[in-house]
């Protein structure tokens, strides 16, 4: 039955939006995995890849969300193991989320307008989860003056409306 569910994109063609020193759109298709492990160092060993150790750290594609918990966004295809035999949970969540991209000189202020976070003392290559509003996101500031935003699926259009609203 489930192979009778069609993947929902939100609408590309009127995703995009500006305003002044700020300009709103979706990011391409990616691949999401949820990892867990409470050893960090069994997990980079089945995976191939060093993982940030520090809450809130990014390395490469990859970021520390929690105490024993990693958000992996890569190219689509990518196939990471299962690790069914050791102590770690790897689990592909790319259908769950989308991306927008948050760009330009207020890129900050305008997430500020919903999220409780002050973006201004955000570092460049930090992550972390949180809110816009009562929406659960999860920030990653890609450069001084850009921003990625993952974002459920089902409230990607309503974030992009409220993003673009506070660009006003």
């Amino acid at each position: 039955m489930s192979d009778l569910l069609l993947r929902n994109e939100p609408d590309c063609a009127g995703f995009a939006g500006e305003g002044a020193g700020v300009a709103i759109r979706l990011a391409e298709p990616m691949a999401r995995y949820s990892l867990r492990a409470r050893d960090a160092q069994v997990l980079e060993d089945l995976i191939g890849l060093a993982v940030p150790r520090a809450i809130g750290a990014t390395l490469g594609d990859m970021a520390c969300l929690g105490p024993d918990g990693w958000l992996l966004c890569a190219s689509v295809g990518t196939v990471l193991p299962s690790g069914s035999d050791l102590p770690v949970a790897i689990t592909d969540v790319s259908e769950r989320a989308v991306r927008l991209l948050v760009e330009g000189p207020r890129a900050g202020e305008v997430l500020m307008a919903g999220c409780p976070i002050d973006l201004d003392r955000f570092a460049v290559g930090r992550a972390t989860r949180t809110v816009f509003e009562t929406v659960e996101i999860v920030v990653w500031r890609l450069r001084d003056d850009a921003f990625a935003v993952e974002v459920w699926r089902s409230f990607a259009p309503w974030l992009r409306l409220a993003l673009v609203h506070a660009a006003g």
